[in-house]
């Protein structure tokens, strides 16, 4: 289903170089069957034709607060809206709204709105990082505004880093979710979730395991709980998530344990999402007495392969099930993760690469989506709460046939 269609989307322009993308957003936002209006900043003015903007979204465009037909539709605009988008986002607009500014037409419009306010930050990296900039982001969360984060890219100024405002695709692809959210787009649907490391004994103290942090995994919980779904998080030896309401948790430690725990409950399950990062092996023999650091001789530990959670469950996967995995990669990466999901009958692949860091511990992440009907869609670095929209999203496009 198009959730996007005869929605009332009201954009708001600031002045930035990223405004060029407004173009093919708004074009793509009305082929969705929105319908769209527009306010500007005076400045955007500079950077994207009003012409070109009003013959796309067939609206006049607003600049001018003082006009004699705009003063009245500061407020009429915000009541109209079932959203209002300010994308891009400059810096300064962002610094005006965190302190209640009013003096343009798009700022009296965002303070007049009674509709929800999503923003698409665009500004160079330094800007971006700058500790002001995130002082005034905080304040507009507190406000109630989402945020769509910018990714990592070229940069007006030459640069390569963050602040690059999202494509337009990935914003129409973020609203779609987001009206779905409200429709409660995943009630009464059952979705399993795995996340953290697992620990393989070797003696009582002693185990192998890994460096994951299980955010990545709990982010997705949450934004299924959000969604409406009954979810089970299977979750291996990590702390406790401290919002966890709402989500039933099954805590494991090792991977024959969370083999059995998505076992026990994948039947009923709508959505299975294996975000955890399960040893490859463990010992063969974990002694149950702590091995003891004596004499000269070295002790050898041998190692046998894990059960494979994810083939296991593609092996039992009925068609009305969706199984989405996890690669994570250091070479060769686009290769392995198509080849994962072939092996294990996946209807995703969510690749990590380590080459692009800030995975294990990280609080954002990078990744890029294979679909089993040969779709490779590629997101920018962005916070792992919204890499959890990015991959529940693309479940819900795919199902929707986006």
């Amino acid at each position: 289903m198009n959730s996007i269609q005869n929605k009332k989307i009201l954009i708001g322009i600031s002045g930035s170089i990223a405004a060029y993308k407004t173009i093919q957003l708004v074009r793509l936002l009305v082929k969705k069957g929105a319908e769209v209006k527009i306010v500007m900043t005076p400045a955007a003015k500079d950077f994207v034709s009003p012409l070109v903007l009003s013959t796309l979204s067939k609206n006049e465009v607003l600049a001018d607060l003082f006009a004699e037909n705009t003063w009245a539709n500061h407020v009429q605009l915000g009541r109209w809206a079932d959203v209002m988008l300010i994308t891009p986002l400059s810096c300064n607009t962002l610094a005006k709204m965190a302190h209640g500014h009013c003096d343009n037409l798009l700022l009296s419009v965002y303070l007049s709105a009674t509709c929800p306010v999503i923003a698409a930050p665009a500004m160079d990296e330094d800007m971006w990082h700058h500790a002001s900039t995130h002082r005034n982001i905080e304040l507009l969360k507190k406000d109630g505004v989402s945020i769509i984060q910018p990714g990592n890219g070229e940069l007006a100024s030459g640069l390569f880093g963050d602040g690059r405002m999202e494509e337009p695709e990935n914003i129409v692809s973020y609203l779609h979710s987001y009206f779905q959210k409200d429709k409660g787009s995943l009630l009464h649907k059952k979705v399993l979730v795995t996340a953290g490391p697992t620990h393989e004994a070797i003696d009582p103290v002693r185990f192998i395991g890994n460096h994951s942090s299980g955010k990545m995994g709990i982010a997705l919980a949450k934004e299924c709980r959000d969604r409406g779904a009954d979810v089970m998080l299977v979750l291996g030896p990590v702390p406790l998530p401290q919002e966890y309401e709402g989500i039933t948790i099954i805590k494991v430690t090792s991977s024959d344990e969370m083999y059995n725990a998505c076992h026990d409950h994948f039947k009923n399950t709508d959505i299975a999402l294996m975000a955890a990062a399960v040893a490859d092996y463990k010992p063969e023999k974990a002694s149950d007495q702590k091995i003891k650091k004596a004499g000269s001789e070295t002790p050898e530990l041998k190692l046998v392969k894990t059960k494979d959670i994810l083939k296991s469950l593609g092996a039992i996967k009925e068609d009305n099930q969706v199984l989405l995995g996890f690669a994570l990669e250091t070479n060769n990466e686009k290769v392995h993760a198509l080849e994962k999901l072939h092996t294990k009958n996946a209807d995703f692949i969510v690749l990590n690469s380590l080459n692009d860091g800030n995975v294990f511990g990280s609080d954002t992440n990078k990744i890029t989506i294979y679909t089993k009907n040969g779709q490779e869609i590629k997101f920018e670095a962005k916070s792992k709460a919204e890499v959890a929209k990015d991959i529940v999203g693309t479940i819900l496009n795919a199902q929707a046939g986006i």
